[in-house]
């Protein structure tokens, strides 16, 4: 099956010296476009790449057309034994698995906990075992809450709300733990509503930009929960791909111990959202509009000087460009489901 490419950085070089890199949730949807694009830029290099999965979430399909280019681990992280010997050998870890969404881990906050704490505990003492030199951890932006107060600034103090924010935090707090204790490097990426090809479009814990998407395909008025004013800080996935690699790269003296925003700066209302993706695919109908989730945030917007001014970070694709190519694979991955009107 033809993949169609997020947009990879063109202007990042791995490190030169021969390494091991590991993608945990190399099945999901940013860790499969990590994976992907860390093989482009290490071809030729003698680096290798190890990925790991569970398929709780993830899909062999992610990455079925890199099979053979990557080791492949299938592991769970709440597993510490096998966790600590997919560590064996690696050199830098992106960090991407986890049990995602705030509404799953509102009605199931202990499963997400084991997923998402125990797991990231256990991948850390594999990594400190391993001497492995530096993790980049996928970070969340809902650890900011809804304190008053935008752009977000990575100085402000955490108030994360539902289970899942809370233990993306305590992740954030063992890396920079780890850091400070046992002088493994680490890297916190918060991002801020990332969307893309791959995002899974049909459970009902996806993200909104798939779901819609998906929804109108098949001629269905998408649900806003609220009034449709809620603006987000939407960044398409090849963005954090990138800030991924720049921050694996970096100098320690810029980034070892410290937390990032990655997104694009700029907010969009859910309103707008509907309207463009509505334009997009000729769908002429109006949404629904429903009661606010326990759990959401009202609004996100970011500051992103931080990972500029550390590591070079800046958003390469737009919002109107990312939604463009999203639409583009959802048409060509589900055609199946697009009604004609």
């Amino acid at each position: 099956m033809r993949q169609i490419s997020p947009g990879s950085p063109e202007r990042i070089t791995m490190k030169d010296d021969m390494a091991r890199y590991l993608v945990t949730g190399c099945a999901g949807f940013i860790g499969s476009w990590i994976i992907e694009t860390l093989l482009e830029k290490l071809a030729g290099t003698g680096d290798t790449v190890r990925g790991l999965d569970n398929f709780e979430t993830g899909k062999r399909e992610n990455f079925a057309h890199l099979e053979g280019l990557f080791e492949f681990v299938e592991c769970d992280l709440r597993d510490a034994a096998a966790t600590a010997a997919a560590c064996e050998g690696v050199d830098y870890i992106f960090h991407t698995a986890a049990l995602p969404s705030v509404p799953r881990s509102v009605k199931d906050p202990r499963t997400s906990h084991e997923a998402n704490i125990d797991g990231t505990f256990n991948l850390l003492e594999g990594a400190r075992a391993a001497g492995v030199k530096r993790v980049v951890y996928s970070a969340s932006s809902s650890a900011y809450g809804n304190q008053p107060g935008f752009p977000r600034v990575e100085t402000m103090v955490p108030m994360p709300i539902a289970p899942y924010p809370v233990q993306k935090l305590m992740g954030e707090f063992y890396m920079k733990s780890y850091w400070q204790v046992y002088g493994l490097e680490t890297v916190c990426l918060r991002y801020f509503n990332i969307f893309g090809p791959r995002q899974v479009p049909d459970s009902q814990y996806s993200g909104v930009m798939a779901r819609f998407t998906l929804q109108m395909m098949r001629g269905e008025r998408p649900t806003i929960f609220g009034d449709g004013e809620q603006g987000r800080d939407f960044t398409y996935v090849a963005n954090a791909v990138m800030a991924n690699l720049l921050a694996m790269k970096a100098a320690p003296e810029n980034v070892a111990g410290k937390v990032f925003n990655v997104a694009c700066g700029e907010r969009h209302t859910l309103n707008k959202t509907f309207h463009v993706l509505a334009d997009l695919l000729e769908f002429k109908e109006q949404p629904v509009y429903g009661p606010i989730r326990a759990g959401d945030i009202r609004d996100s917007l970011a500051d992103i000087s931080a990972a500029r001014d550390a590591f070079g970070y800046e958003p390469d694709v737009s919002f109107e460009e990312g939604l463009r190519r999203t639409v583009a694979w959802y048409k060509e991955q589900y055609a199946a489901e697009t009604t004609t009107r």
